[in-house]
């Protein structure tokens, strides 16, 4: 190879570089002055970085016949910034590979004006929009695990308008003389997730932390029922409750006895009549009349959209999922008392059998499949991301290609695409999805089929994935709905359907 061509891969990669730098400012403008969402095939690229635009790209290639460029995707914001649009998703990555296939000589301007139609010249300002329009107030009832991820995904989202804007913190009496701090620095630092994108301050004086600009309140309380969020200015708010301890309606009832709390959503499976929601499944079934509701479980929220994916093309006999499971902090560090059969080994030097309620909940939020399949888990020494085995017979013949590459269109272009992610490589391990914001992830590498026999593999990040299918869901109890574009192509509905 000649000196020449060596230095071609360095300038080609200095070009993609500076094209991704001029991407930055058209992506955050979108976000904080239209409220638009970008992306590039599911990969969200707001507040990335020049290297992470361009892997989101790079990601292409791996649910795609053909690479996507910065290249290709830079214009479409240039264009996007010029139609003062209103809020929504807009995927970029999916439009620039829609306009190479079926632009048929029309202008970008013209394709994305029928692309994102509903959504063009609907741009307002602030002093244009009603009371209607206004952030709704949230509050984190409990700081664990579940709740410091739901602290950065709000965080994060608001900064673009219309958003839900977390106000407080709720947690127990009693902590340590720097209590503040010490929480200020589970929130800004995390041994699985990294760093907190951004800045926190602690506010000692107003018992707050600042957190990217906002200002969140710390609440001290014995109870559920026992805060005046009223008088933090605090209205309307839902509480998202991830302390686990109550699951029944009596017990997260005591939250809407609180001054300024309406609603309330449990980041656990509910016990009773409370609805179970797997966003992107039924949550159609959330009505204004819903005071307390449950996001079921992370491997709940992993398996059920891939499992109604199947029994809608194929049809579900009945089947096994096994849950190969991260270990949690309700387990024990070293061998000692637990409650729980088995859990009481010491998490990170054993596999540990224990239940799972998962394939039986599946039916709370998919009914038709009541009562066919059983499940089981193992917990394992890693400490995030777990896998679903579906181990499933089906009414239908099924390969190993057709159900790939079903389960590739439904991640790509279904109304399950937040829910459903598609990798085909032959390398990822466990590591290679934390972070992940799909509910689950299927393994094309390892799917197996045989006749009427299919078994899938589904990773999730039981931390990351399940906090933001609880946003959905909130998002939605809030009124808050963005448009998502772009729809369904022509050419693959009418596939699918034939």
């Amino acid at each position: 190879m000649s000196h020449e061509q060596i230095n071609q891969y360095l300038s080609n990669w200095t070009e993609r570089e500076s094209t991704a730098e001029a991407m930055i400012p058209l992506i955050g403008r979108l976000y904080r002055k239209n409220n638009v969402v970008t992306s590039v095939y599911g990969r969200a690229i707001i507040n990335q970085s020049v290297i992470g635009i361009i892997r989101a790209h790079r990601f292409v290639r791996q649910v795609e016949d053909s690479e996507l460029s910065v290249h290709d995707t830079l214009p479409m914001l240039e264009a996007m910034d010029k139609l003062e649009l209103g809020q929504a998703h807009v995927d970029i990555g999916k439009l620039a590979v829609k306009f190479k296939a079926e632009g048929n000589g029309r202008s970008l301007e013209e394709f994305l004006r029928e692309e994102i139609g509903p959504v063009v010249g609907q741009y307002r300002a602030e002093s244009e929009k009603n009371a209607v329009e206004e952030t709704k107030d949230v509050v984190l009832y409990g700081f664990g695990r579940i709740g410091r991820l739901l602290a950065r995904i709000l965080i994060e989202k608001a900064g673009g308008g219309n958003n839900l804007r977390l106000r407080a913190i709720v947690v127990r009496q009693g902590g340590a003389d720097n209590d503040l701090e010490k929480r200020a620095s589970l929130l800004r630092r995390d041994s699985v997730h990294g760093p907190f994108n951004g800045t926190i301050t602690v506010d000692e004086e107003n018992s707050a932390l600042i957190a990217n600009g906002n200002f969140i309140k710390v609440i001290y309380s014995d109870g559920p029922d026992k805060v005046d969020y009223t008088a933090y200015d605090i209205n309307n708010a839902i509480i998202i409750d991830n302390t686990g301890k109550w699951r029944d309606e009596e017990g997260l009832g005591l939250h809407l006895k609180s001054k300024g709390a309406s609603r309330v959503i449990l980041t656990a499976p509910g016990k009773g009549d409370i609805k179970n929601i797997v966003y992107g499944i039924n949550n159609d079934t959330i009505t204004d009349d819903d005071r307390i509701l449950s996001a079921a479980s992370c491997t709940t929220n992993a398996i059920t959209p891939v499992l109604k994916a199947i029994h809608d093309e194929f049809t579900i006999v009945d089947g096994h999922v096994e849950t190969v499971h991260s270990y949690t902090n309700d387990q024990n560090l070293i061998d000692n008392y637990h409650k729980g059969s088995r859990r009481g080994r010491s998490a990170p030097l054993n596999m540990v059998i224990t239940e799972t309620g998962a394939a039986k909940a599946v039916a709370k939020a998919l009914p038709e499949l009541k009562g066919k399949l059983s499940g089981n888990a193992i917990r394992v020494p890693t400490p995030n991301v777990s896998m679903a085995i579906l181990n499933l017979n089906l009414e239908k013949d099924v390969t190993v290609d057709s159900a790939n590459e079903y389960l590739r269109e439904m991640a790509l272009h279904s109304e399950l695409q937040k829910q459903i992610d598609f990798v085909n490589s032959p390398e990822v391990v466990s590591t290679d999805f934390v972070g992940s914001r799909h509910a689950g992830v299927v393994d094309a590498q390892a799917t197996i089929a045989n006749g009427k026999r299919l078994i899938l593999y589904v990773w999730y990040d039981n931390e990351f994935g399940y906090s933001a299918q609880v946003v959905r869901c909130v998002n939605q109890m809030a009124g808050i709905t963005y448009p998502i574009f772009p729809k369904r192509s022509r050419e693959w509905a009418q596939a699918l359907a034939d």
